[in-house]
């Protein structure tokens, strides 16, 4: 499986280059920065992201590295030189935190929490949906099949389309569980990032954050153009999930309205 996938970089990369014209660079050490707890899955997802980063990344002279620190240590550590960071942390701490970095995106992998997201901190990038997020997803196909009782997820284990089926291996194959929200998560933020830095060529953290807040087209393995919204949230299907079953995804075909991601989540900052 790992030999089928580094075939798929190999013709990915070798695709992009075609249409991007990107030369080989000069050696380029691009640095992440993991704040939380080292027992949340959100961490493994990271380090996935980051194992196959640094496989496309032979390809172009770069190198990703992880730097993980404690939520104890955070507050002297010296983050100049990352081009984003990973955050698990509580709603407060992260709040703090991100206002310390106001150049550097702040990734936020674990708090579903609306308020942070109607509050639109400038560089906060929740990957992780809100409670609204998912409220509306259950609502959704609620309306279609009432009275069943489903849990709406980020990610399932069992999510087999758009190569869902790979990741899904790929992860579990390296770590021994699972792959749940938090772990895609971080995988996610991850992903994304490193493809910024191969295809647009910023090693900058500033120029990161805009790029990521304003031109990100990802697929995250989910099969549709997800990017951010004012509110830092990524825009995102739905998984929903009865029994341990995916069932259907949202926006739910005929109910949803908009039609859209647009459909799930709050749209707009606190005015």
């Amino acid at each position: 499986m790992l030999k089928n996938y580094i075939v798929k970089i190999k013709t990915a990369f070798i695709t992009m280059l075609l249409a991007s014209n990107i030369a080989f660079a000069e050696d380029v050490e691009v640095k992440f920065a993991y704040i939380g707890q080292k027992d949340n899955s959100a961490l493994l997802g990271a380090q996935q992201g980051l194992s196959e980063a640094n496989l496309q990344g032979q390809f172009l002279n770069q190198k990703y590295d992880l730097d993980i620190i404690s939520i104890e240590d955070a507050g002297t550590h010296d983050f100049s030189n990352y081009i984003a960071v990973l955050s698990t942390v509580d709603t407060d701490t992260y709040t703090n935190f991100a206002d310390t970095l106001p150049n550097v995106a702040v990734f936020n992998l674990s708090i579903k929490d609306d308020g942070l997201r109607t509050a639109c901190i400038k560089n906060a990038l929740h990957i992780i949906p809100s409670n609204t997020m998912e409220t509306d997803a259950k609502n959704q196909w609620q309306k279609k099949k009432p009275g069943s009782i489903v849990n709406a997820q980020a990610w399932h284990p069992d999510f087999v389309k758009f190569a869902a089926r790979d990741l899904n291996k790929r992860f579990k194959k390296s770590h021994k569980i699972s792959m749940d929200d938090n772990s895609w998560a971080g995988w996610a933020a991850v992903k994304m990032t490193s493809d910024a830095v191969a295809r647009a060529k910023i090693s900058d953290p500033a120029k990161m954050l805009h790029y990521l807040k304003t031109e990100i087209a990802f697929d995250g393995q989910k099969g549709i153009v997800m990017n951010f919204r004012e509110t830092g949230q990524l825009r995102q299907p739905i998984l929903l999930v009865e029994d341990n079953k995916i069932v259907a995804e949202a926006p739910v075909r005929g109910i949803a309205k908009p039609p859209t991601l647009d459909s799930l989540g709050i749209l707009t900052c606190e005015k």
